[in-house]
């Protein structure tokens, strides 16, 4: 039988657990990607699907988050070493303007078509990370309304982590 104070001992103890989890401090690590995708090709369908129904909400979805940033990507990269003295708030700030910016720019040039996708590949390297690695200078291989061939930059990179894929960036260097 538990006492009086074993019994708060253990309501105390069960609050601060509750607590630590629903403030993100669980065990587990990380949160889990979200809306991320399977594979390359079904992270390029969704994207297709979304800019020919210009729904620039889901485009931005499929994208990193903040979050994911700093708990997925940002330990890894070389500029978190604490040498750099870069905060992660700095070169998120940085990369999310830039990515928005051309997001706008490919909605603006590539909303509403429809196109389907016949491959992916990339034309620059992929870096590989303890975690992850980011597949660099993504290209869609797509049939447009012509029936043709073509290819499509619609996004610069694409992460992989655990089986998982998300657009890193919207920036497309040319």
């Amino acid at each position: 039988m538990i006492g009086n104070h074993g019994a708060r001992t253990i309501a105390a103890a069960a609050i601060v657990l509750a607590l630590f989890v629903s403030c993100g401090g669980g065990l587990e690590g990380p949160t889990p990607l979200a809306n991320a995708h399977t594979s390359s090709a079904s992270l390029a369908r969704a994207v297709l699907a979304a800019l020919a129904a210009r729904d620039e909400a889901t485009l931005l979805s499929l994208a990193v988050t903040e979050q994911e940033f700093r708990e997925h990507v940002w330990p890894e990269l070389p500029a978190a070493r604490p040498e750099r003295n870069l905060p992660h708030s700095y070169v998120w700030a940085d990369l999310k303007q830039k990515s928005d910016a051309t997001l706008r720019q490919t909605l603006a040039r590539h909303g509403g078509q429809h196109y389907t996708l016949v491959r992916v590949t990339y034309g620059g390297e992929t870096t590989r990370y303890e975690s992850y690695l980011v597949h660099r200078e993504t290209i869609l291989v797509v049939q447009g309304a012509s029936g043709g061939e073509q290819q499509v930059r619609l996004y610069g990179s694409t992460l992989e982590k655990s089986g998982s894929f998300k657009v890193f960036s919207y920036v497309v260097d040319d």
